[in-house]
């Protein structure tokens, strides 16, 4: 966003937590009793926001968000940029020297200023009407576009409390979008346990059989013109927006290497789901691990990719404990949100028979990726090495691609390791003896020897 353009939307957010300092100014004057001009809160018209090209009045308009949608949307964005207009609610009830219950509201545990739940939103657009107060209940729905676009949404209370005293809580996307005006790509943590994925490759420099590639091509055909097949063929009736594939083969042998150009070819964030950072051996935790990066990923046309899946899509068991039924619901969760998903996933596996049968059935394509026969180990042999360096006089790679049998990335490691060497030596030349030793130490990775 130029300066021009970020001076602009500051102003017309000013604006709009003007407009909410006054109705909250207002409600509260009603509340009391006091006099005022109004006698209504919808008497206290909102900016006008027609025209308006900045990326707060734009997802307004978008969504056609309404005067409850425009309260509810400011109140949540409100402690981001100008807490200080919330303090108001911290004013105390004399006969119980307490805060108000009908305020509602928690004060952070770094954050010094007052930060509203659903009970905030309810007191100023609601008060005590309680058919303001029901509708109140659909914004927060999974239903609206709030939640539907991961746009806003109310925490989960805990310990069943009321449905309204959860927190605003405004998506970091969001919250990005309507003040920077630029997309959000959230950063690998425990509340999202993904990492995006990049690559300096090419298709040139993945060395896959051409009926193999001919299968990748497939979910790139996908990518680039599904929205025309299911929109402008009207096939959205008769095919369920998304693509789940599954990759399966040895280690090394180009499965994330694919996905992320899959994501590089067509201009699409990949996303790398760390299984370890999602399951969880506590009830509830590993749906919920899953829940925040699904619920971030449902509107961004993301890839996400899953290595290792067998970890977490592995088969179901029999119940016969309270722990194999809490697995399986896992399992059974997990499938309901691959199918719901509108991207693409991918899963990854070295073993295929260790995944549950019923992801199966869900997946558009499986697509094996075998250990390359002694052509392609060839063709990486000799991709793999710097064009700043030179082979020793005795290094015949067609003689080392047809003795040894390696995949992609253990070619990889022996010409790291081999290429550290040569620099170590302060040379330029790759010794086959160092060729020799990376080889060994790969085999020794699986237990092998060389001869």
């Amino acid at each position: 966003m130029e300066l021009t353009d970020l001076q602009h939307n500051a102003q017309v957010l000013y604006a709009d937590l003007q407009w909410l300092a006054k109705l909250i100014d207002l409600r509260m004057k009603l509340y009391w009793g006091e006099t005022t001009g109004f006698q209504a809160l919808e008497e206290l018209s909102p900016p006008n926001l027609d025209g308006d090209r900045s990326p707060y009045a734009t997802l307004i308009r978008q969504h056609a968000f309404g005067f409850r949608e425009r309260v509810v949307l400011l109140l949540a964005l409100a402690p981001h940029i100008q807490p200080q207009l919330l303090d108001v609610f911290f004013v105390k009830n004399a006969s119980y020297d307490r805060g108000f219950t009908e305020f509602g509201g928690i004060k952070g545990q770094s954050h010094s200023g007052f930060i509203p739940t659903g009970e905030t939103a309810a007191f100023v657009l609601a008060v005590n009407d309680f058919e303001k107060r029901f509708l109140l209940f659909s914004v927060f729905s999974d239903e609206h576009a709030f939640r539907k676009f991961n746009i806003m949404y109310l925490q989960t209370p805990a310990n069943n409390e009321p449905f309204l005293s959860g927190v605003l809580t405004l998506s970091s996307e969001y919250l990005h979008y309507m003040t920077l005006g630029t997309s959000h790509k959230p950063d690998f943590s425990v509340q999202f346990p993904a990492k995006r994925l990049s690559t300096d490759a090419a298709w040139s420099d993945l060395v896959l059989d051409e009926a193999i590639l001919d299968e990748v091509m497939e979910i790139q055909d996908w990518i680039v013109h599904g929205e025309t097949l299911l929109n402008e063929w009207n096939m959205r009736k008769r095919i369920k927006p998304g693509f789940r594939t599954l990759f399966y083969g040895p280690p090394g042998t180009g499965k994330t290497l694919t996905a992320t150009l899959l994501g590089k070819s067509t201009g699409l964030d990949v996303y790398r789901i760390d299984l370890s950072m999602v399951v969880s051996k506590f009830i509830g935790e590993t749906e919920k691990n899953l829940a925040n990066v699904f619920d971030q990923a449902q509107t961004k046309n993301w890839i996400l990719f899953f290595d290792e899946a067998d970890a977490l899509f592995g088969k179901r068991t029999q119940t016969s404990s309270s722990n194999d039924r809490y697995a399986n619901q896992e399992v059974s969760y997990l499938l309901q949100r691959i199918e719901d998903f509108p991207g693409v996933v991918i899963l990854a596996t070295n073993l295929k028979a260790n995944l549950d049968e019923a992801f199966s059935r869900r997946f558009q394509s499986m697509i094996y990726f075998p250990l390359p026969g002694p052509e392609q180990r060839l063709v990486l042999w000799k991709q793999s090495f710097s064009d700043k360096s030179t082979l020793g006089h005795d290094v015949d790679l067609q003689d080392i691609a047809e003795k040894y049998e390696l995949a992609g990335g253990a070619i990889i490691n022996i010409t790291r390791y081999a290429s550290l060497m040569a620099l170590k030596r302060k040379s330029r030349e790759i010794q086959k003896a160092d060729i020799l030793s990376g080889i060994r130490k790969e085999f020794l990775k699986d237990g092998k020897t060389v001869h």
